[in-house]
């Protein structure tokens, strides 16, 4: 495992914002959103089943994107209700995706986690090592307790990353989510909102044993370092 140098500009236990971060894996660089990233992030938020799953607008342009990236998504660290990162190839620095921390609870040390992948980066276990990598920090570095993601009933993909990272299903919420699905009567394409269930994961710290190792059996490290 290469180790990288580290810049001591973390939180303290007693902070309410994140610090500004980046996290290494084998594969994957995770850094805060970059005005250069606006194109890639916009054409992943336009794809059919980010569309389906996320409450993003549709269409999703380009200037959706810059005053995500410039103004909303920093302001989520710094008004301590989470953070973005940007989820980058080592090799090509190609956006594969975002993971998004949120809902944040600084006493309870407690926050939810989303992620999204572009469709050309799916099948690649990218998801997973991004948010194992992101997990790790949190527990090991930020002190955290608790990590909760929420996934609808029929994506089956997030259910199988929240899985493969150890999370332990809690229950269902029932109703609690809009999906969306093709309107095929609508000759311009158009989308419908569909009522569905949320399924809650939890992750604590010691469901983390063992899970780096059963992913790097499937080919990959999931954690070096951050910076």
């Amino acid at each position: 495992m290469k180790v990288m140098e580290r810049r001591m500009n973390r939180a303290s236990s007693g902070s309410s914002e994140f610090p500004d971060i980046s996290i290494s894996t084998e594969r994957l660089v995770l850094r805060p959103l970059e005005e250069a990233d606006v194109p890639a992030y916009a054409e992943m938020m336009n794809d059919e089943l980010v569309t389906a799953w996320t409450s993003v607008p549709q269409p999703y342009t380009e200037a959706d994107a810059r005053d995500w990236i410039t103004r909303l998504a920093p302001a989520e660290r710094s008004e301590g209700r989470g953070i973005v990162l940007a989820v980058t190839e080592f090799l090509t620095q190609r956006l594969v995706g975002i993971i998004q921390l949120r809902g944040t609870d600084w006493r309870v040390r407690a926050t939810e986690l989303n992620y999204v992948v572009a469709p050309w980066a799916r099948g690649e276990g990218y998801a997973s090592e991004a948010a194992l990598a992101t997990a790790q920090w949190l527990f090991h570095d930020q002190k955290f307790e608790r990590i909760e993601l929420r996934t609808a009933a029929d994506n089956t993909a997030a259910q199988q990353v929240a899985q493969k990272i150890g999370c332990i299903s809690e229950g269902v919420l029932r109703g609690a989510w809009i999906a969306r699905t093709r309107n095929g009567g609508d000759p311009f394409g158009g989308w419908l909102d569909l009522r569905t269930d949320l399924i809650v994961w939890s992750l604590l710290p010691e469901d983390l044993e063992g899970v780096s190792e059963s992913l790097a059996d499937s080919g990959f490290s999931a954690y070096s370092d951050w910076n």
